[in-house]
């Protein structure tokens, strides 16, 4: 039988970038794919547990899982109009005030950053870029299942979640953070976020 694993490439010093690439192995061949930017995936849907920088994850509970103690963070997607977002759950980088937010209830977004000074450069983002709406990403437990969540990464299935970068001391260790850049502490134990001036800390 043919193994599917998947492997995401760390291909900036300070940000985890969602390219990858598909081995699949058979008793006398290996074939590699590379997917240049999730871009081509509109619709996809993974059945997997997903390791980026890492031959597996932690345990079965573990949907999507980074590399440890490589100080670097997941960056997050980049809105500039949240008005037609509705899925509860949904975290992101909002450039019209530059914070990292998420959406605790419909039309109730919880501000991550609390700090107002953040400053984020669009400019990394090309003018000849064509932006696909549907683009989707799903790791769902069901091989190309129909799941309808809106996002550009989903997590589907209803038993596992995603294990942040972890990163001790990100404010001294990730020497260029970039504005949406999002890690788990582990000396301060808490959830760090950066909007392009400081970084906000939170605990429960």
């Amino acid at each position: 039988m043919s193994r599917l694993i998947i492997l995401f490439e760390n291909l900036n010093s300070d940000v985890f970038i969602f390219r990858f690439s598909v081995f699949i192995k058979n008793k006398n061949k290996m074939f590699k794919n590379i997917i240049v930017t999730t871009g081509f995936l509109i619709g996809a849907c993974l059945q997997a547990q997903i390791g980026i920088s890492r031959e597996s994850v932690t345990n079965g509970s573990v949907s999507l899982q980074f590399g440890d103690n490589e100080n670097k963070g997941l960056l997050l997607p980049y809105v500039t109009d949240k008005t037609g977002i509705t899925e509860s759950g949904t975290i992101l980088f909002d450039t019209s005030d530059n914070k990292v937010k998420y959406l605790k209830d419909v039309n109730t977004w919880f501000d991550l950053s609390v700090d107002a000074t953040g400053t984020a450069d669009l400019n990394i983002q090309a003018t000849d870029r064509v932006e696909h709406p549907g683009a989707k990403i799903c790791i769902s437990p069901t091989l190309g299942g129909a799941d309808t969540t809106q996002g550009i990464l989903v997590l589907a299935d209803d038993n596992k979640a995603m294990v942040l970068p972890k990163v001790a001391n990100p404010h001294l260790n990730i020497i260029s953070p970039s504005a949406g850049m999002i890690v788990y502490d582990t000396i301060k134990k808490q959830l760090a976020v950066y909007n392009g001036t400081v970084w906000s800390f939170w605990k429960p």
